[in-house]
C-alpha cells in the first residue's frame, strides 16, 4: 500500500519525486522504488522524516512500535498519517510522543486510484494539516472524514476486506456462467461490465438498491427464480454475518 500511495501521489501530481524519501530495509526495495518512481530512498528513518512535512507509517503491525521508537523527537509542524491496522489514535501518539497524529484506512482499489478511505485526526490536528492528510488520502480514490475513531473498524470490515467479498463474487458469478456453457472469457466481460454498471447506477440515480432490484425482476421471471434460490441459501444474512464477523477481528487487532 505504500508503494500504491507513492504511484498516486505521482500520477495525480500532488508531489513530484524530489518531494518524496522512502525509507525500507530492504536495500532491493529502496532500488527498485527509486527507479520505478524516481524517489530518494533510506534504509534509515531517523534521517528520512528529517524536515518532512509529512511522514506516512505503510509499515506491518509488528514492526510499528520499533519504527516509532526511531523516529520520536518530531516537530509540532510535521504531521503523521498512519495507515496501521489496528493502531489507534491513542497508541501512535504514545508510541510516538507526538500529538499530531491521523489515521486512516484505505483498501485494495487505491492501487489503481480507485480506493475507498475512510480516516479521522487527533484533535490537536490543526486544519492546515487535516487539509493535507485530505490532499493525500484523496490521492488514493474518495475519502471519509469522521470524527469518531470507532468507525474506522467498521470499515475495515465493509470498505477495507470489501473488495474480498466482491472478487469473490465476481469469481463465483463467472464460474456460474461457465457451468451453464458459455466460454470463460465471454462470462468473465459479462459479468465485469454488469457489476460495473450496476454499480454505476446506484450512483447515478441515487435510488435504493431495492428499488433498482426490483426494476429487474419480473413476476415469475428469471430474476426472480435466480433471487428465489439466494434468498433460501440465506445470501444476505450471511453477507451480514460475514461483515459482522470482519469487524469483531479488526476490534481485536
Amino acid at each position: 500500500m505504500g508503494e500504491a500511495m507513492v504511484k498516486c501521489l505521482l500520477i495525480g501530481k500532488v508531489a513530484t519525486p524530489q518531494d518524496i524519501v522512502v525509507s525500507d530495509v530492504s536495500r532491493l526495495r529502496c532500488e527498485f522504488l527509486s527507479r520505478e518512481y524516481g524517489v530518494s530512498t533510506l534504509a534509515d528513518n531517523r534521517r528520512a522524516v528529517e524536515n518532512a512535512d509529512l511522514i506516512i507509517l505503510a509499515v506491518k503491525p509488528q514492526n510499528l512500535p520499533r519504527i516509532m521508537g526511531e523516529i520520536k523527537g518530531l516537530g509540532r509542524e510535521q504531521l503523521v498519517l498512519s495507515i496501521v491496522a489496528g493502531a489507534t489514535l491513542s497508541s501512535l501518539c504514545q508510541g510516538l510522543n507526538h500529538p499530531f497524529v491521523v489515521r486512516a484506512m484505505p483498501n485494495m482499489p487505491a492501487q489503481i486510484g480507485e480506493g475507498m478511505t475512510i480516516w479521522t485526526a487527533t484533535a490537536e490536528t490543526i486544519q492546515k494539516q487535516r487539509e493535507l492528510a485530505q490532499t493525500i488520502v484523496g490521492a488514493l480514490g474518495k475519502e471519509i472524514y469522521v470524527d469518531d475513531e470507532k468507525y474506522l473498524s467498521m470499515a475495515t470490515a465493509l470498505s477495507g476486506s470489501g473488495p474480498a467479498y466482491v472478487f469473490l463474487f465476481i469469481e463465483a458469478l463467472v464460474d456460474a456462467g461457465v457451468h451453464i456453457g458459455l466460454p470463460r472469457g465471454t462470462a468473465r466481460e459479462l459479468v465485469l461490465q454488469t457489476v460495473f454498471g450496476s454499480t454505476r447506477v446506484v450512483e447515478k440515480t441515487d435510488k435504493h438498491p431495492a428499488d433498482l432490484r426490483n426494476m429487474v425482476t419480473s413476476p415469475g421471471g428469471t430474476t426472480t427464480e435466480a433471487l428465489l434460490q439466494l434468498e433460501k441459501g440465506g445470501f444476505r444474512s450471511l453477507l451480514l454475518e460475514a461483515v459482522a464477523a470482519a469487524y469483531k477481528k479488526a476490534e481485536c487487532l
